[in-house]
């Protein structure tokens, strides 16, 4: 049996994008310039970061959609199923019935908050003790363990992979390619991030919105003016 593998951490790629602030503006100019507004096809967007302000702003937010954005996320599946509430996207995740899924699972990294204090729509997390964390990280690789045995001990002795797979654990790392448009991407992250200064405040748990911090990156990267324009607003998707 192939050895367990812990990680803590999540990953994401940009695998590919058609994502500009130039995008957002031809798409925008259309309704009063009609053809015309080619001519902003390829022009410089920062003479027009008023409009994509404006348009942040007022939550006019097709011409957003003119973007496309696709990456290839590595995270635990109990990440992927919260991920996957949000039907704005496209989503092709690993299959467990057509490859033999490999001992990758989540442990949480010692900054990890553990402990939850309060009722449900009102409470917050706070750290856990030392023995506390102990218990936890040796609790989860026990079962990891456990069940990849038994998965394997299925597999061996002919079990299709779609019968065995059922014994693993959330906390089983899976892959997928994510693709999303900019407004749809923005939506996610005001959910999915707790910043200061958001006007709607969110309460995302701790591991997708390591996935979000790592999109977000990719997207002030792609499209400065508007992810200026969502900090300006408030992080309140368009």
């Amino acid at each position: 049996m192939s050895e367990a593998i812990f990680r803590s951490n999540m990953t994401v790629e940009l695998v590919k994008a058609s994502a500009s602030d130039a995008d957002v503006i031809w798409a925008a100019r259309v309704s009063t310039a009609g053809e015309q507004s080619l001519e902003e096809v390829g022009e410089d967007p920062a003479r027009s970061a008023g409009l994509i302000n404006y348009l942040a702003r007022e939550r006019h937010g097709s011409p957003f959609e003119h973007t496309s954005m696709t990456f290839f996320v590595s995270a635990p599946i109990f990440v992927f199923r919260e991920f996957m509430r949000h039907r704005i996207a496209s989503y092709n995740e690993e299959s467990g019935r057509y490859r033999e899924l490999q001992p990758v699972f989540y442990v949480p990294s010692p900054e990890r908050k553990l402990v939850q204090i309060g009722k449900t729509g009102a409470y917050e997390f706070v750290d856990g003790t030392k023995e506390q964390y102990d218990i936890t990280t040796a609790a989860m690789k026990e079962s990891y363990n456990f069940v990849y045995e038994r998965y394997q001990t299925m597999l061996n002795a002919g079990v299709a992979r779609e019968v065995a797979r059922a014994v693993l654990p959330v906390g089983l790392y899976s892959s997928m390619y994510v693709t999303m448009n900019a407004r749809a991407l923005m939506n996610f992250l005001s959910l999915r991030t707790a910043r200061e200064g958001s006007h709607f405040p969110s309460y995302p748990q701790r591991e997708i919105e390591m996935v979000a911090e790592k999109m977000e990156e990719h997207f002030a990267r792609l499209m400065p003016l508007t992810h200026g324009a969502f900090e300006k607003s408030g992080r309140i998707a368009p």
